[in-house]
């Protein structure tokens, strides 16, 4: 690694050395290998992401977080507020997978995955090469004078970036109310869903904003992953690398001419190829979110002084320094146990989770009640159903013990989608059949001659002398 002072590692890349003005970027574009790779994984995420609001299974979208009707469906399965607990552990798995992920690969999500990434470079920034040329002739319209020319590219630009900025606000809406939902904005009249078409406005302003002005400051100052990047990654991570024993020192080759000089031409293609602006040789920074723009841009170069491709590649730093080859670490180790049992854990909640969530209680401030005249005891309860699934439930309460009645006082007999339903009723059994003051007992629920749902609570009585 070249011997250059450290100021990079505490200054923004996008700002200018006394750091008060913002640099501007205008990275080139290399089509290489990775990158047609990255493209490929672009667009299916883009097309899974515009599609997932219309696509339905179970006959629920595919993909649905309604925080203000607190439903939630991943992939036709619906979670209510009850499976709350699901979700928080479905959260730490994520995180936890997260972190596993940095740990070995770096930030390789943040370049490959991102929706930030995704929109940035493979759609605003193809419609601004588009429109305005290369970078070298976006550098000179941005510092030329007003013109018509200059005026109608820009206009072109901006519009452009409000059309697709608007079309994603719309996607991003449909996975917060639905597309059918969404889709009664659209059409009918606008007074009739007010609150809607502000919303719509409101993410288009900030969706534009982020990708025509914050860029790569959404990348290197608003996310926090890549300062958490700095805390997970150790000396055995792969991540994107220069090897600066090969590449060092720098130096420009003459043809025909002996020379003590590394591979590294010092061309700075992989510095104008970076979309936040720093210098992969300087090592790993913050900054870095791993796209491997600049492993296209040198592997080129490499390939036109005859040398060697990935003298920047995906590598460790104790591959570059010492030729070690990747190993797992203690540490690789807990994190995978840990995701192991995070993973098993909610695989098993979710399998076994009830299509009904089911809620008994003895109703409060009564105990028992005699019944002389046939010799039977009742308690009272209250139960409450919350039906789970995408469709309605029509259903029955079977006790458990042949010997108990149900007498309904508030009956109800079906539930509909994410609603719930309230009953109250009085077990009755056998003064004979009691053995002891507290008796467990039980019930299923079913529908369809299916039991759905099972349940139990404790019933108090005299015991039979």
């Amino acid at each position: 690694m070249s011997q250059e002072p450290l100021y990079f590692r505490s200054q923004v890349s996008t700002l200018t050395d006394d750091g008060k003005k913002r640099k501007w970027l205008y990275p080139s574009v290399v089509k290489g290998t990775l990158y047609r790779n990255r493209s490929i994984v672009s667009y299916f995420f883009l097309t899974l992401l515009f599609a997932a609001p219309f696509l339905k299974l179970n006959g629920e979208q595919l993909i649905l977080l309604n925080v203000l009707e607190r439903k939630f469906v991943f992939f036709g399965v619906i979670f209510w507020p009850q499976d709350f607990y699901l979700f928080v552990l479905a959260l730490l798995t994520f995180i936890v997978f997260v972190v596993l992920f940095t740990v070995v690969f770096g930030r390789v999500f943040c370049g490959w995955v991102c929706p930030q990434t995704i929109f940035l470079e493979m759609v605003f920034r193809k419609i601004e090469h588009w429109i305005e040329g290369d970078p070298v002739k976006q550098k000179k319209l941005d510092a030329a004078p007003l013109s018509m020319e200059k005026f109608w590219k820009k206009t072109a630009k901006h519009g452009l970036f409000l059309l697709v900025s608007f079309l994603i606000a719309n996607i991003f809406l449909s996975y917060l109310i639905g597309s059918t939902m969404l889709i009664k904005i659209i059409t009918e009249p606008v007074a009739l869903h007010l609150s809607g078409f502000i919303s719509i406005c409101v993410f288009t302003i900030v969706f534009y904003l982020v990708f025509s002005r914050m860029r790569e400051l959404v990348c290197t100052v608003a996310c926090p992953y890549g300062r958490l990047q700095g805390v997970l990654l150790d000396n055995q991570s792969i991540v994107v690398a220069y090897d600066y024993l090969r590449g060092e020192p720098r130096g420009k080759r003459v043809k025909n001419e002996a020379q003590s000089i590394g591979d590294c031409i010092d061309c700075k293609l992989c510095v104008q190829v970076c979309p936040t602006g720093i210098d992969i040789r300087n090592g790993t920074q913050m900054e870095c979110v791993n796209c491997t723009a600049c492993i296209d841009a040198c592997d080129m170069v490499m390939e036109k002084i005859n040398r060697p491709a990935r003298l920047i590649g995906f590598k460790s730093e104790d591959e570059i320094s010492a030729g070690k080859s990747f190993t797992l670490s203690k540490r690789i180790y807990g994190y995978a146990i840990i995701l192991l049992l995070l993973m098993c854990t909610l695989g098993y909640l979710l399998i076994s989770r009830s299509a009904v969530e089911t809620t008994i209680l003895r109703a409060g401030g009564t105990l028992y009640q005699l019944r002389n005249e046939d010799h039977t005891v009742s308690n009272l309860y209250n139960t409450e159903l919350i039906n789970k699934t995408t469709h309605p439930i029509q259903f029955e309460i079977v006790p458990d013990d042949k010997n108990a009645k149900i007498q309904f006082i508030q009956k109800e007999n079906s539930v509909n989608v994410g609603s719930s339903v309230k009953i109250t009723f009085f077990v009755i059994l056998p003064q004979r059949s009691i053995q002891k003051y507290k008796t467990d007992i039980s019930f299923k629920l079913i529908s369809k001659g299916k039991e759905i749902d099972h349940f139990e609570t404790t019933f108090i009585a005299p015991p039979n002398d």
